[in-house]
């Protein structure tokens, strides 16, 4: 049990990021296993209503990859993968829409509100949000932004909603796109000009050892990353992520950063603490 004094100085660690980031608009990218994990999606949700509460301004970005492979099956459509990306036709884009702009989409709403927040669900689609143009014929409709409109955004976060975004995009022709949800969320929060961008993983950020959870590199300049590509200490799904962490910060994006959203209450850590939940980029 934590005693008095030790609540004391928790609450008094605290008062400066609340105070920092007061009437700032903060980005989360939500997927990953706090995604999954039932106990850690209420911890997920309740972090995001205490930062509401705090004065901040949280835009919550989501994927659901696994919905989505799941739903692919029960249909009888088999997943394919080209370089990380669903292969997607005309057929699983209507999938893919009604699974995350509905079921996953709306559930989050459904939890961020019995949470005591006020939240309302958004798609790519809704207010012309992010148009898209296809990435790839091979891949079919899956695609990358052109724009987005953040008008719709910002209205809510002035009335004090919780806006919870599905990366699905259109296209002037009425096509509809399948978007990575890094790759939005980073988008997104460089768009509305967002003084912290986190986007949650399954690892407890870049570690030069990727085998010792102690090697986790607190800071990266974005000027080292090359190296640590040719190190392989930055490898695989890691580079698309920190891609995007780097795409956040050309587009003006103050505080970026990886964390490990397997952990309780990560986003509190990362928001109100000196030590942090990750690797943060600069």
């Amino acid at each position: 049990m934590i005693k008095t004094d030790e609540r004391a100085e928790i609450l008094s660690e605290a008062l400066p990021y609340i105070l920092k980031y007061k009437d700032t608009i903060i980005v989360i990218k939500y997927g990953g296993n706090a995604m999954i994990d039932e106990n850690l999606k209420k911890m997920v949700m309740d972090d995001v209503v205490m930062l509401t509460s705090l004065g901040m301004k949280v835009v919550l970005v989501h994927g659901g990859g696994p919905e989505i492979s799941g739903m692919l099956k029960k249909v009888g459509k088999e997943s394919k993968f080209v370089n990380g990306l669903r292969v997607t036709d005309k057929e699983t884009a209507d999938i893919v829409t009604q699974v995350l702009a509905g079921k996953v989409n709306k559930n989050l709403v459904k939890q961020l509100n019995a949470a005591g927040g006020r939240a309302v669900g958004l798609s790519g689609l809704d207010s012309n949000l992010i148009e898209a143009r296809p990435i790839n014929p091979e891949l079919g409709y899956v695609g990358e932004i052109v724009s987005v409109n953040t008008d719709v955004i910002l209205d809510l976060l002035t009335m004090g909603y919780i806006p919870v975004i599905s990366t699905v995009g259109y296209d002037k022709d009425g096509n509809v796109y399948n978007i990575n949800a890094d790759t939005a969320a980073a988008r997104i929060a460089g768009e509305l000009n967002a003084e912290k961008f986190i986007a949650m993983t399954d690892i407890k950020g870049v570690l030069r050892d990727k085998n010792d959870d102690s090697t986790l590199m607190k800071y990266i300049n974005v000027s080292e990353l090359k190296s640590l590509e040719k190190e392989g200490i930055i490898d695989g799904g890691m580079i698309p992520k920190v891609q995007c962490c780097v795409e956040a910060i050309r587009r003006g994006v103050k505080f970026v950063v990886i964390i490990d959203g397997r952990i309780p209450h990560s986003i509190l850590i990362e928001m109100l603490t000196d030590d942090g939940a990750g690797t943060e980029f600069r």
